[in-house]
């Protein structure tokens, strides 16, 4: 008798033991979609069937279920806009257009509702008309921040989602696409694999990789009415800048304008965007794995709220001014004082001629008060080459005036 209560204590023990737990992946994910030998997962590229399978091989690892429309893929062609000066290796079919695929794998919950979680895999190559690299020397645009970081969160919570929260099923979408104007998520949205009216809310995450002084923005808080409270009620440990349109530039659009209400996550810009040097040793991953953490808790919190009501937001982009010049400044989207935060000055161009630097505020251009994005914008749209003007900012409490000349 004895032996055999040893024989079943050591049974659970086992059994304990290889219950699941979920990963961290995060670091080896990211290191293997940034790296040198995918050239920057061009959509239509070797490279970009490289990330592909190995989105493929890491959703099968999880436990995922294929739901594309050819096993764990969706395909989807278009006709490249190419440079005529560029070497880009697309794979062409016969009639000209280019291949690109999503990686779309599925937690069947078989519950009434479903949650959808996207991040795009794609980048730039070799650079191309979105590259803000200047140096004459090709070179290739990893993208780690954008959007290895994405995918990597994206991957952790298919981990962290296994067995919990089973009053929704989960579909998780690696998009591609995105750099060439959301063709993977317009894609799906138009040739859902599931039924798309009984989609609770979508998830997007693009650019969480450079977490800093605690800043993260959410993006589509006012296209459900909950999003408000769950998002606060959750959060210790971040500054919260909170965007209500759904309207942006990524996959989460594609979704919104669907009706569908969606969630944007985004630590902000930064120099290294749109260059080569958006690389994985660049990255903050201890801040990656507490937005993966915040993200599961908030979906956690959503798990008894059924399908989630939908809401219209204010378009900001049908307001947003057309520009024929550029002050030549990244801005800080992070920022929510008064202003127009600089992130980063570009080479020969009037800011950095003015003497603009990295830091200063922008609180009035042209005789037009700066308060926020949308007035800086506004009040830059009002010039043309070779107009001159003034720009007051302020530079660690000190308020300087500058001329300008586009």
């Amino acid at each position: 008798m004895k032996n055999l209560i040893i024989l079943i204590f050591l049974s659970l023990l086992i059994s304990c033991n290889k219950a699941y737990k979920p990963e961290n992946k995060i670091k080896e994910d990211v290191a293997f979609l940034a790296d040198d030998s995918l050239e920057g997962r061009q959509t239509g590229t070797p490279g970009e069937i490289k990330a592909s399978e190995y989105i493929k091989e890491r959703f099968e690892s999880l436990g995922l279920d294929p739901k594309g429309t050819d096993g764990f893929y969706q395909s989807f062609t278009f006709k490249p806009k190419t440079n005529p000066h560029e070497e880009v290796k697309f794979t062409e079919n016969a009639d000209g257009t280019i291949t690109g695929r999503n990686v779309v794998g599925f937690i069947n919950n078989k519950a009434e509702n479903t949650v959808i979680i996207g991040a795009h895999f794609d980048h730039l190559g070799y650079g191309g008309d979105g590259s803000l690299y200047r140096d004459s020397i090709k070179a290739i645009h990893n993208g780690a921040d954008d959007n290895a970081s994405g995918v990597a969160v994206l991957l952790n919570l298919a981990s962290k989602l296994r067995n919990v929260n089973t009053n929704n099923n989960y579909l998780f979408i690696a998009f591609s696409g995105e750099e060439m104007g959301l063709l993977g998520s317009n894609y799906f949205v138009k040739n859902p694999t599931i039924d798309t009216k009984a989609v609770s809310y979508m998830i997007n995450m693009d650019m969480v990789g450079r977490l800093k002084d605690s800043a993260l923005a959410v993006y589509g808080t006012g296209t459900s009415p909950i999003f408000k409270q769950t998002l606060k009620s959750h959060n210790d440990k971040f500054k919260l800048i909170q965007k209500a349109s759904g309207v942006g530039p990524s996959d989460h659009t594609s979704f919104y304008l669907a009706d569908m209400p969606v969630l944007h996550f985004f630590t902000g810009q930064h120099e290294d965007y749109h260059k080569p040097s958006d690389d994985s040793e660049t990255l903050n991953y201890d801040g990656m794995a507490t937005i993966s953490t915040y993200i599961f808790n908030v979906i956690s919190d959503l798990n008894d709220n059924g399908k989630l009501p939908f809401r219209k937001t204010k378009n900001e982009s049908e307001e947003t001014p057309r520009f024929k010049v550029g002050l030549g400044v990244i801005p800080d989207y992070m920022f929510d004082g008064k202003g127009m935060r600089v992130d980063g000055v570009s080479e020969d161009k009037p800011a950095i001629k003015a003497g603009i630097k990295k830091g200063d505020i922008v609180i009035e251009l042209g005789g037009n008060k700066v308060t926020d994005m949308m007035s800086y914008m506004k009040a830059l749209s009002v010039f043309k080459a070779g107009d001159k003007t003034t720009v007051v900012l302020t530079r660690n409490g000190k308020v300087i005036k500058a001329d300008i000349q586009f």
